[in-house]
Parts: structure tokens; sequence; C-alpha cells
């Protein structure tokens, strides 16, 4: 059997993800693709349990270390029990976002040193990766601004603009260097976004 692919969408609160999640399902569906959806943190009960632990404001700091390893343990959880499964068996997996996220919101935004970012990422994943990274890149303030109007931010959300323009750099500059990170102009409206990932889609199934 034919072993599936890895899509990861990413991107800043606000850039539009939701949307171009159910584009790219769609297109896949169409071109006879069997598709899993995933997101994280969450994904599994236990990675969804994570998932509201590490959203809910605390009446405590956490630490930058705390988060990250969070991150990381609703990671390995949802890789183990529904990512690679679903890849053996052919299936295509689309994911609400995945390692590049902690490498940009925790190594990027919160300032947790490189050396670290990667020897937990080479533990909890070991070496595993997308094969393709969609970036929707948005500017912060616009983002924030759109995320605000969706309702109420969560722990995260509520992070500040600075975090979120260290975030950004973050992804820019790991995009710059790894071929299988496509940016995306998630400043656009969204019928043009389409029309971008569409095109980086069939380009992808050739």
């Amino acid at each position: 059997m034919k072993h599936g692919k890895f899509i990861v969408v990413e991107g800043l609160e606000g850039a539009g993800k939701s949307s171009v999640i159910g584009l790219v399902k769609n297109t896949l569906i169409d071109a006879g693709i069997s598709v899993e959806l995933t997101r994280e943190p969450g994904g599994t009960p236990m990675a969804e349990a994570i998932r509201e632990c590490v959203k809910h404001d605390w009446e405590e700091s956490v630490a930058e270390e705390t988060e990250l390893l969070l991150m990381y343990a609703a990671r390995v959880q949802l890789l183990k029990n529904r990512i690679l499964p679903a890849l053996e068996r052919g299936c295509w997996v689309v994911g609400d976002r995945h390692d590049l996220s902690s490498q940009a919101y925790q190594g990027g935004g919160r300032g947790v040193d490189a050396s670290t970012m990667q020897a937990i990422s080479e533990i909890a994943l070991g070496g595993f990766k997308p094969d393709l990274t969609l970036y929707l890149d948005v500017e912060p303030a616009t983002g924030l601004a759109r995320a605000r109007g969706r309702g109420e931010l969560d722990r995260i959300e509520q992070a500040g603009l600075a975090f979120f323009e260290r975030t950004r750099a973050r992804y820019l500059s790991l995009a710059e260097n790894d071929e299988s990170i496509v940016v995306v102009n998630a400043m656009n409206d969204m019928p043009e976004v389409h029309r971008d990932v569409q095109r980086i889609l069939q380009e992808y199934l050739g």
C-alpha cells in the first residue's frame, strides 16, 4: 500500500487556517485521496485535555519550558495514535499546526533557545516532519484584529503584539531555509488566498 502524505497548515491567529484546511481537504478528496484531519494541540482524548491545560488562563505564571513540554506531549500522542497509523494506511493527513508552531511560538515568541528546541523536537519526533507545509503569512496586528472579531482570546492569543511579531519573524526565517514550507500571502482576500493554495496543491499533486 502506498504511504500517505502529511500536509500542515500553519499561521498566526487570524491567518485563515480553518478556511484553507477545508479547501485542502476538499481538493484532495476531489483528487480521489482519502483524508484525515488533525489539530494541534489536540486530536486525541489525552491531547485534547492537554490543549485545555495549555490554553487555560491560570492564576500563576506558566513557564516557557512548561508550555513547550506540554505542546510536545500532545504532539507525540497525536503522532503515535493518529498521524502515523493514518499515513501507513495510505491516508493523507491534513494538520492544523505541527512542529513548526512550537519552533515559531515557543522558540521565536517565548524565546526558548534553539538548542533546547532542537533537542526536545528530536526526542519527541525523531526527525519526523511534514511533506508539505503551507504557512499563511499575516501581519500580527491584522491577524489579532481578525481573531478578536471571532470572540474572546485565549491565554496564548493574549500574549501581545511584540510576541506575535517575534513569532512571525521566526516563521519566515524557518521558511527561508526549508523548501517544504511554502509561504502564502494571507493579507490578501480569502478568494485570492484560496487560488494561491489551489495552485500550490495542483503543482504538488502533479
